[in-house]
């Protein structure tokens, strides 16, 4: 495939990203408190989220072993950050689940693997076909921006996610309230983290693949956050009233 092609698949990727968006404002996807069986076959949560989010690793390995290009320092960092990441979401996050018993329906697991198919094919081969970044972009003000904003983003996503998962005493299954770090301020803090976190990986890979990943972030988690937010208002007539979806003080 020619680097012009990519580009094109990149863009219409982008394209069919926004449309999503879109669709999801007016369809609230069946994920966790939305879930049902009306949705069909159901999986165990956690056996659902590990199945998932490895799948975009298999993906990844492929398109960089089949690749032209051999990592060098700097690519191999990116690389690492993206890997350490889904590492973190399949593995680590659904062992710290206290959801006993908890399912989600098969279309959200197989729509979830073929998201990220895509996923491990922009990220794969452009880092086997493509990237050329010297010794000098670890000191380019791009990368340490970027790298910045990902971690930042990182441990605003984890640390919402130790809040989420320890609602819940052992036994327990209802919703509560979550309280404290970004909760003060949005309902889901940990979805707005995911979007900080790749939206700094595409300024520090400077790359149209990290783009399009930040775009298609923005557009499956915000309207997910939105459904989230109006769920919990409708749940408890208490809900702190100045208290946003996803971006604090805006939406």
């Amino acid at each position: 495939m020619t680097a012009t092609t990519f580009e094109w698949i990149s863009w219409a990727w982008i394209a069919i990203g926004i449309i999503t968006f879109l669709y999801l404002f007016k369809t609230t996807a069946p994920y966790g408190r939305h879930s049902n069986e009306r949705w069909g076959p159901m999986v165990d949560n956690r056996w659902g989220w590990f199945i998932m989010e490895v799948f975009v690793l298999v993906i990844l390995a492929y398109f960089l072993w089949a690749g032209e290009k051999t990592l060098n320092t700097v690519s191999g960092i990116m690389v690492g950050f993206f890997v350490f990441h889904y590492f973190n979401r399949s593995i680590i996050f659904p062992l710290r689940l206290k959801t006993k018993g908890k399912k989600m329906p098969v279309i959200i697991m197989v729509s979830a693997m073929l998201f990220n198919t895509m996923n491990g094919f922009f990220m794969g081969y452009y880092f086997g076909n493509f990237a050329e970044y010297s010794m000098e972009w670890l000191s380019d003000l791009r990368f340490i921006l970027g790298m910045a904003v990902f971690f930042t983003g990182m441990a605003i996503n984890w640390h919402s996610d130790a809040i989420l998962i320890n609602l819940r005493k052992p036994g327990e299954t209802g919703y509560k309230i979550p309280m404290g770090g970004m909760f003060r301020w949005v309902s889901c803090p940990n979805l707005l983290g995911e979007v900080i976190e790749w939206v700094g990986f595409g300024i520090l890979t400077w790359s149209l693949p990290g783009l399009v990943f930040a775009i298609w972030t923005f557009a499956n988690v915000v309207p997910r956050a939105i459904s989230h937010h109006r769920w919990y208002k409708e749940k408890f007539p208490e809900y702190p009233k100045d208290r946003k979806a996803v971006i604090p003080g805006i939406w």
